[in-house]
């Protein structure tokens, strides 16, 4: 059994639609902290806007890192710097056939999915807000997850075959 052959193009086209949601989310981030009147494509509406999630207490170390580091600290980064690392290291470790790497992929997505479960119940529950770009990125997660689960039973497989 080989790599399924969709499986290095879905998951470029993944982390490479995850990159670009996370870049746009620091950028409208960033904006929107060095002019408080800056409106982003993706500000639909008061319950459909992504800069008012973005500018959130829940949008720099998930809400999380504030209870045990300063909210300046280098520790309390924006989501979205979080997200360029997570798919840049999707995109790297996808890259090798390791047994081990392919764990690796799939526990980060199981954080990803978990992360995303979280975000998503903040968004409903506590901001009642609907964010496109928040909700893209969720999908994103929860299709590498996929991805990276089909991925390591086929490295599972081929391993078996050759030792």
């Amino acid at each position: 059994m080989a790599l399924p052959k969709w499986e290095r193009k879905a998951r470029t086209f993944l982390c490479v639609v995850g990159l670009f949601l996370s870049v746009y989310a620091l950028h409208v981030e960033l904006s929107r902290e060095r002019n408080p009147d800056y409106r982003a494509m993706c500000d639909l509406g008061e319950s459909v806007s992504c800069s008012k999630v973005f500018t959130s207490r829940w949008g720099r170390g998930f809400g999380l890192v504030q209870f045990f580091a300063a909210k300046e600290s280098h520790l309390n980064q924006p989501n979205s710097v979080l997200g360029i690392i997570f798919y840049t290291l999707q995109m790297g470790l996808g890259l090798s056939l390791s047994k081990k790497a392919a764990m690796l992929l799939v526990f980060s997505s199981w954080v990803s999915v978990a992360g995303s479960l979280y975000l998503a119940s903040i968004l409903a529950f506590v901001l009642g807000d609907f964010c496109m770009v928040c909700v893209s990125t969720y999908i994103v997660n929860f299709a590498l997850l996929f991805t990276n689960l089909k991925r390591r039973k086929a490295i599972e497989a081929m391993k078996e075959k050759a030792g």
